[in-house]
Parts: C-alpha cells; structure tokens; sequence
C-alpha cells in the first residue's frame, strides 16, 4: 500500500495547479447548481402558471358551450313534464347535432349509467356504461353523474379520441337535467396543452445543458489559463533558479577559493616561517653541541618556544575552521572565546553578553549564528576602523537573537571590498535557510547586525544537555 501510495506523489508545480484549480471548480460547480436549479424552479413556475391559465381557458370554453346549448333549447325542456318523451326526443336531436371542431360534441347519460347521446361515438348510444374505466382506473361514467347530481363541475378522465380511437387526456363539464335525470355535458382534449407543456419542459432542460456547457467551457478555458500561467510561471522561475543556481555555485567557487587561499597564507605566513625558524634554531643546537659550544641550550629553547607558538597557530586555524567548544559547549562559550581571541589579536576593546536560555539552540542554528559572528568581526577587523564592539545573545519567546554592534564608519566604508558584500550575502543565506531574519542598521556612527532564528529552532530542555555556564546556549 506504501509503495501504491508512492507512486502518486504529485510535484511543488502539481500542488499549486491543484491549490488554485481546485477550489475554482468547486466554486463553478456549486454555482452552475444554484443556476440549474434557481433555473428549473423559475421555468417550473412559469410553466404551471401557464398550464393552469390554459386549462381555466378551455374550462371556461367548455362552460360556456354548455351554457349555450341549455340556453338553445332551455325553452322545450323549461316547459316538459318530466315524463314527456316527445321533448326529450327533441332535446336529444339537437344535442345530437351540436357538434363543433374536430372532436368535439354533447353527450347525454341518465342517472342509471345508460348512454342517451353520443354523436361521435354512435357505438355507445342505449348501452349501460355505470362501469366504464379509463386506463388510468377512473370510473368515468360514474363521475360524470355523480357530478352533475351535485349540480354541475369538471371532470378529468381520459377518453378515446373519436378521430384515432387512442386515449388522450379530457376535460369534461358537466351539468343535470334533474327533472329528467339527465346528466348533460362536453369536453375538450388537451393533449395539446399536454405537449405544449412538454415542449416547454424539454427546451427548459436543453437550456439548462447548454448552461452547464457555457459555465464548462467557461471553466476549462478558466483552468488552460490557470496551466498555461502556472506553466508559464514555472519556465521562468526555473530559468531563475537555474541562474541562482549557478550564481551560488559560482560563489560557493569563489568562497571555497578565497577559504583556501587563507588558510595556504597562515600557513605559508604563520606555521611554515616557524617551522623554518624551528628547523634553523634545530640545525644551530646541533652543530653548537657536536662543537661543545655552551649557547646550544639557549638555541634549543629557542627552538622549542617557537614550536610552542607553531602548536598554537594550528589550533587557532583548526579553531576557525571548526571550533570544537561549539559542539562541547554551546554558542555562548563559542562566541566568547571567539570575541576573547578577537580582543587579544586586533586590541579592539570587544564585549560579550548572554543569559542562560530556557531551551537549547539545534545544531543547524549554533553553526548559522556563530559564522554570523566570525563573519562579522571579520568584517570590523578588515574595514570598519571601530575601537569598540558588543555582542550580544539572547533567547526570548519568539526564538533566539543575535546582535552586534560596533562604533565604526558603517557599512558605507565596509561595502567598498568585494568580500564584505559576499560576508553579508553569507549571513542573509544561512538566515534564509533557517526561516529566521537578518537586519542591518548602518549610519556614519556605526553598525548593528541582528541575526533572529525562529523558536522553531530551539529545543525542549529535556533534549538538551545540562546547562551549568552563564553563557551556555
């Protein structure tokens, strides 16, 4: 399972394209929702208006057909007993002839279910239809005289249509000749209205898709942009880093280089002209002892003083390279044997205070924070021309700091050399690569660099070792 996981490692690049497309798409997608659905809700509502505004019309079509047939032939059955047949074979003609559109006619049941009237659909005339159900399970005879023995209303059913024989939807009025037992009535199909409906229920739907496809395109040419940016971008930072990387290369050439040819000049210039003199004064004692001269001592000693100071000079230069107190110690030993050699070899009056820290500095920081301070009385030995120096080092609760001060020209004189520029450069990088901060404040009166390590950086006191100096850190 590890290994599957490890094979779907995504790249810096692939993470940011991710961090910024992602939450886009998101975003897009909830949206294009929010429209989908405030869209179909809005077009719903508009379309069942519309369907009910229809409807009422062709109601009101229908009442009025009815109306104007009761009214044409009102006069014969206003004025007939309920058991004269001649006006009811009357009135049955002439709803019999009231046929109107396409599909459109009068029909006429008695209360028992028996049809009277049906001009379209002469198959139904004298045959008792009480149980007629439509597909659907409606008893439509059965509503049509439970309706009009009520009064008069509105049934929904479906039908055969009389032109194709096939069911389609209908709506009936229905009124009553009481005194007849009659139930009278019309309908209208609309099936027409059904399909309109439908129609606008489908361009609905097909303008819903062709949003998600506008807000889609729209995303993905969004998300081409966001690559081809982010692609973009990436060619260009890693054209800059390539340069940075060889600008660092190139300096950590130089740095390495010019580290060489110091420690080849304290030795040609220290150690190898004491060897000499050692050798010389070796080379006088033996001669004056195979000649008995009594001075052979005197150069002996000579000899051996000098290799005293060859034996010192090799660990000052093994101390610069690596001091052996940071790792035995800690910073604040370092840094005040440091600052102690510093005053003993330029007479430059040099301070140096700390406090015990509550935590301990990691190793990475240690080294950062005292080649900062090598670095920069390196700097104020070379170019500063300064008489005093103070540093400082102290823990605290955002980390650990830094700070050195001196009452020299600043940094307008110190700049001019090429190696003060790469010195400070040096200091900005290891504060760079530790996420702490550097600061620079310079005037005619003097310079403070204040090197700041995140808390980060600064061990629990369990994982350090016992803190027993002042200046341990």
């Amino acid at each position: 399972m590890r290994s599957l996981l490890g094979s779907f490692r995504i790249s810096y690049g692939q993470k940011l394209f991710l961090l910024a497309s992602v939450p886009m798409i998101l975003a897009v997608s909830a949206i294009a929702i929010l429209v989908a659905a405030q869209s179909r809700a809005l077009a719903n509502r508009e379309i069942r208006s519309l369907e009910t505004q229809l409807i009422e019309a062709k109601k009101r079509e229908l009442r009025n057909y009815v109306t104007q047939a009761r009214n044409g032939f009102y006069f014969v059955y206003g004025s007939a007993a309920p058991s004269d047949e001649a006006a009811k074979e009357q009135v049955m003609q002439i709803l019999a002839a009231m046929i109107y559109g396409d599909e459109g006619f009068f029909f006429v049941y008695d209360y028992d279910g028996n049809n009277i009237v049906s001009p379209r659909q002469t198959e139904l005339i004298n045959q008792n239809w009480w149980d007629l159900t439509d597909s659907e399970g409606t008893k439509v005879v059965q509503q049509f005289i439970y309706t009009a023995r009520s009064g008069a209303g509105y049934v929904e059913h479906l039908w055969p249509k009389p032109s194709t024989g096939e069911e389609a939807r209908m709506i009936t009025y229905v009124t009553s000749f009481p005194s007849w037992r009659w139930a009278v009535g019309t309908g209208v199909f609309i099936d027409d209205i059904l399909n309109s409906i439908a129609a606008s229920r489908a361009e609905v739907e097909a303008r819903v898709r062709r949003t998600f496809l506008y807000i889609g395109g729209i995303t993905l040419g969004a998300l081409l942009l966001v690559f081809s940016s982010g692609l973009f971008l990436n060619i260009r930072e890693r054209r800059l880093a390539d340069a940075k990387l060889k600008e660092l290369t190139q300096r950590v050439f130089d740095a390495q280089e010019e580290e060489r040819g110091r420690v080849a000049r304290e030795l040609h210039d220290g150690i190898s002209q004491i060897l000499v003199g050692v050798k010389y004064a070796l080379d006088i004692t033996r001669r004056r002892i195979h000649q008995g001269d009594g001075r052979a001592e005197d150069t002996l000693n000579k000899g051996i003083d000098n290799l005293s100071e060859a034996i010192h000079e090799v660990r000052r230069i093994s101390r610069d390279l690596r001091p052996g107190v940071l790792d035995d110690l800690g910073l604040g030993p370092a840094l005040k044997s440091l600052t102690d050699d510093f005053r003993a070899r330029t007479g430059i009056e040099t301070r140096f205070d700390t406090v015990v820290f509550r935590n301990r500095l990691d190793q990475d920081s240690k080294i950062a924070l005292y080649r900062i301070g090598q670095e920069a009385l390196t700097n104020i030995e070379r170019h500063s021309g300064a008489t005093e120096v103070v540093i400082d080092l102290r823990g605290h609760r955002d980390g650990a700091t830094l700070r050195i001060s001196d009452n020299g020209l600043g940094l307008g004189e110190a700049a001019r050399g090429p190696r003060a520029g790469i010195g400070l450069r040096n200091m900005q990088e290891r504060m760079d690569q530790l996420g702490g901060t550097l600061r620079v404040l310079s005037s005619k009166t003097g310079t403070v660099i204040e090197a700041q390590v995140p808390l980060t950086h600064l061990l629990p006191p369990e994982e350090g070792k016992p803190i027993k100096t002042k200046v341990q850190a």
